[in-house]
């Protein structure tokens, strides 16, 4: 696939071809930073070359390969990027556009790219001239920083208060699989809130397809929140770090279901969202292994709870 993609763009610069109307006369301001006419000329050749493909001409995701991916290439027109790892959901640091070119998403076609440095710093320019999201001078976030994690050395008291949120407190599970019994469940949101959960989701198992705000020639883009004893993270470089699952959290998913998580909203804030980030990782280590798919073939055959089967503790 990845050859295909080279091939195509490849044709497309031996053909000269250039957008109508695109060639840069003057700088631009975007982001707060001023980009010459000179670094977005290359930036637009670069484009061609290595983005094209896919991410098409107008940088609206509708490129000769795009018809066939799933999930479809991003729409660069819209001014939202899901996984910018930054504060507030705003636009993505440069540094963070690098992340994501470099790293890819796993489970898309958005394969890891090895594009020259100096390309790289030229096409990232030259990509925020699709929408006018970037003319604000304010438009980008914040880095998401960790705080210190609390949990060093108490990894099965992490994971086990990790569960507990994911269940009880965050409801993770109205869009991710739950992964412990209704009376697990109504136990945790008992601790947490003190309003047990008696009435639960159709297939609350399963992750439950939502909608988004990206759109795919002119739909609406619905996605499906992973598994994690089945699907790839994707953004993350290595899912199995804590310190990178704990920005997602904090970031959330913009344009998606994913909340950003604001700690201070959480009982015990840093502490909780670190406590996730273990939880969660602990169900991707379980991932193909003997442990996991026995879980899953029992989550698979625990039968959906009925109203009045769960009964609620006192409030």
């Amino acid at each position: 696939m990845r050859c295909l993609y080279f091939a195509l763009a490849s044709v497309v610069v031996l053909s000269g071809c250039k957008r109508e109307g695109t060639a840069f006369t003057a700088p631009r301001k975007l982001a707060g930073k001023t980009v010459s006419a000179e670094v977005l000329n290359e930036g637009q050749v670069a484009y061609l070359q290595y983005c094209r493909a896919c991410h098409g001409d107008q940088g609206n995701g509708e490129g000769p390969a795009a018809i066939g991916l799933r999930p479809p290439p991003r729409n660069f027109t819209q001014g939202e990027f899901k996984f910018g790892w930054v504060l507030d959901q705003k636009l993505p640091r440069d540094e963070d556009l690098v992340r994501i070119v470099r790293s890819n998403l796993h489970g898309s076609a958005m394969v890891g790219w090895e594009v020259p440095d100096e390309k790289l710093t030229t096409i990232i320019q030259y990509i925020k001239t699709f929408s006018d999201a970037w003319k604000d001078d304010d438009a980008v976030g914040e880095p998401v920083v960790p705080a210190p994690d609390p949990w060093v050395g108490k990894e099965s008291a992490a994971i086990a208060r990790g569960k507990l949120l994911y269940h009880g407190y965050t409801q993770c599970l109205t869009c991710h699989p739950a992964y412990a019994s209704p009376e697990e469940i109504s136990a945790a949101s008992q601790q947490l809130s003190q309003k047990p959960t008696t009435e639960f989701r159709p297939h609350m198992y399963q992750p439950e397809l939502k909608d988004s705000d990206y759109t795919a020639y002119g739909y609406k883009v619905q996605l499906l929140p992973p598994d994690f004893l089945v699907n790839t993270i994707k953004s993350p470089r290595d899912e199995t770090q804590l310190a990178d699952l704990y920005r997602l959290l904090v970031a959330g998913v913009t344009g998606a279901a994913m909340p950003a998580w604001d700690p201070n909203v959480l009982p015990e804030k840093t502490s909780d969202v670190w406590a996730l980030a273990y939880y969660v990782r602990s169900l991707v280590q379980l991932r193909q292994t003997t442990a996991g798919l026995a879980l899953r073939a029992k989550l698979n055959a625990t039968p959906q709870p009925q109203p009045g089967d769960v009964k609620g503790g006192p409030r």
